[in-house]
Parts: C-alpha cells; sequence; structure tokens
C-alpha cells in the first residue's frame, strides 16, 4: 500500500507542478500515469515541439519543459506508479481515498487531484481503407523527433494548429513539405496560417486546399499518397516518404467515468474558486476540467495547481491555518 498527501493522476504538467506547489505546504505528492515516463503529452506525443507561452520562456521544448517541471519537483521526493491505469476508487472508514490501479496497485491518500490532460486518448484517424497497413511504415499520427523527417519528403494533413505547427517546424527540416487541408481556411491561430500562407507564397512548403488523401500506395513501405480535389474529383500522386494526419486526439476519460464525478462531455465539471469536483476530497485541474471561461493551457493549468493545493491542504487539515509564504522569502525547504 502506498499511502500520500496528495494522490494525483496524470504525471503531465500540471501534475508535475502540482507535487513543487503541495512541497510548498509540507504535503507529499504520488503521481499515476498510464504511460511509461513522465511528461504526459509533451513527452508522449511531441517532445520536440517548440512552446511559447510559458511565462520566462520566449521558446522552450516540451521534452526541457518536462525535465524542469521534473527537477523542480526533486526536492519534495514525489513518487510514481508509472506504467498503470487508475480504475476504482474507494472511500475508506478514516476518510482518506483507496485508489487501484488496473494492475493491482493500492494508493492511499486523503486527497486525489485528477490531473489527467485528456485522459485515455487516441489519434482520429482518416478514413483511408489501407491506413493501417502503413501505421510506422511511413504513416505517423504523431511527431516525436523531427529529426525522423530530415530531408525526407513529407505530407502533412490538417487544419488546426497541430497540422499548421508542424508544417512551420518541418519547413525547415524535410526536403519537401506539403499540407494538405479539406477546406480553404484554417481554424488555428491567426499568425500560425499567415507563417503557413508566407511560406507557401516563398515556394517553401506547398499548399494543396479543398482536398483529401484517399489513397496510399507503396510496397512494404509508404511511396505515394493519392490526393482527391474536391472541386473536380480530379485524383492526383504525390510522392512520400511519410504521412502524417493531425485531426487531433480522440479523448476519453476511461474509468475515471464511474466515479461519479459531474461530467460534461469528456470533461469533469469542477468549481472554478478551487478545483473542486463534485465529491469532497477530489480536485480535478489541466485539460481534463471543465468550467465557465476555461481556457486549455498549460500556464493556466498551472494557475488551477497552485489554487488547488492550497484548498486540498484546508481540506487535510481543516484546523491549521496556512498562511502564503513567497519562496522568495521562505525558499524552497526540501523534505
Amino acid at each position: 500500500m502506498i499511502e500520500t498527501d496528495i494522490l494525483i493522476i496524470g504525471a503531465g504538467p500540471c501534475g508535475l507542478f502540482t507535487v513543487f506547489q503541495a512541497g510548498l505546504v509540507q504535503l507529499h505528492c504520488h503521481l499515476i500515469d498510464s504511460l511509461p515516463t513522465a511528461g504526459g503529452q509533451l513527452t508522449e506525443i511531441y517532445p520536440k515541439k517548440p512552446i511559447y507561452d510559458i511565462p520566462g520562456f520566449p521558446i522552450v521544448m516540451a521534452g526541457d519543459l518536462v525535465k524542469n517541471l521534473t527537477k523542480q519537483a526533486e526536492p519534495f521526493k514525489p513518487g510514481y506508479t508509472l506504467g498503470e491505469r487508475a480504475e476504482h476508487i474507494e472511500k475508506m472508514e478514516d476518510g482518506r481515498w483507496k485508489l487501484t490501479t488496473n494492475k493491482g496497485t493500492e494508493h492511499l491518500a486523503p486527497v486525489i487531484a485528477i490531473a489527467a490532460g485528456l485522459g485515455c486518448f487516441e489519434p482520429r484517424k482518416p478514413e483511408i481503407p489501407n491506413l493501417i497497413d502503413f501505421e510506422d511504415k511511413g504513416v505517423d499520427y504523431i511527431v516525436k523527433d523531427p529529426e525522423k523527417y530530415r530531408d525526407k519528403n513529407v505530407v502533412i494533413s490538417g487544419g488546426g494548429d497541430s497540422a499548421l505547427d508542424w508544417t512551420i517546424f518541418l519547413a525547415d527540416v524535410a526536403k519537401s513539405v506539403t499540407l494538405i487541408h479539406r477546406r480553404t481556411s484554417f481554424r488555428g491561430h491567426l499568425d500560425s496560417v499567415k507563417k503557413v500562407n508566407d511560406l507557401a507564397a516563398n515556394g517553401k512548403i506547398k499548399l494543396v486546399l479543398n482536398s483529401e488523401v484517399t489513397g496510399i500506395n507503396g510496397v512494404g513501405k509508404l511511396e505515394n499518397l493519392e490526393i482527391t480535389n474536391f472541386d473536380n474529383d480530379e485524383i492526383t500522386k504525390v510522392s512520400a516518404d511519410y504521412f502524417i494526419p493531425l485531426f487531433g486526439l480522440s479523448p476519453k476519460l476511461g474509468p475515471l467515468k464511474h466515479w461519479n464525478l459531474n461530467l460534461h462531455k469528456e470533461s469533469i465539471k469542477v468549481n472554478p474558486q478551487d478545483y473542486s469536483t463534485n465529491i469532497p476530497g477530489i480536485y480535478a485541474i489541466g485539460d481534463i476540467n471543465d468550467y465557465p471561461g476555461k481556457l486549455r493551457l498549460i500556464l493556466c493549468g498551472f494557475h488551477e495547481a497552485a489554487l488547488m493545493v492550497q484548498s486540498a491542504h484546508k481540506y487535510i487539515y481543516p484546523d491549521k491555518n496556512l498562511v502564503l509564504k513567497y519562496t522568495t522569502v521562505s525558499g524552497v525547504k526540501a523534505f
């Protein structure tokens, strides 16, 4: 049995920062994540992707942000249960929660903080008959290491931020980049749309609009793609070493759906004052929660973690008066 003060479900950026915030008020944390390493989507999906909106960092790679958050949490000696999924919770007689993973590991804590990002997720795949035959043979749904595509012919499909961001990034890495979108307008950030249009105008990438990939060909590996234009139904073939369809992720709450939490679609509704759920002692922060005005940004998750920890301390120690101390004054007192 693993015992702790705050049991964090999700070892992504919000979960890792919770460890630091909890440590400042002398609360110990243990993290559970179904992924084999800490970092969540930043590690698993885009470790080499640049992030521009973390305060104090004009630019930071996702993987480096995880390393810094992990180092920041180290003085407070967090525990980790990785490669296991939070499965079942039970309220014990002493008021603490017992959480059991899918592998039978038991945890005990008075507070559970759900920081599971999008929950259990899988990429949305285009409807191409033989798509599965080329997975890991030229078809990738996430970009883990951009160097994989250096001097290669890359075709990207999608119209959101991920498709735009990777088109911009890989334009300086790949031999050629072709971006295909079903529509004539994009739904990503306007600045990214402008950058993509500028790259296309300058011949750095090829932009194919009102079209989609409808066929994949190759012997043993991807060789070319069939692209159908919606205006005239004309099919053209494009040589490609890699095809990266970026249509987003399909989030699934998994076992959390059965915990009697107040849900909104695939999100957990919380009180925006402290991010508590409808169940006392259970909180939800980061992308997985929902409240009026919610912004799914890492920096907002950090803010939520800070407020949640203050509330969690009051929940665990209702008779203790918690006084906010600035780290510039108190420093960081390791466990």
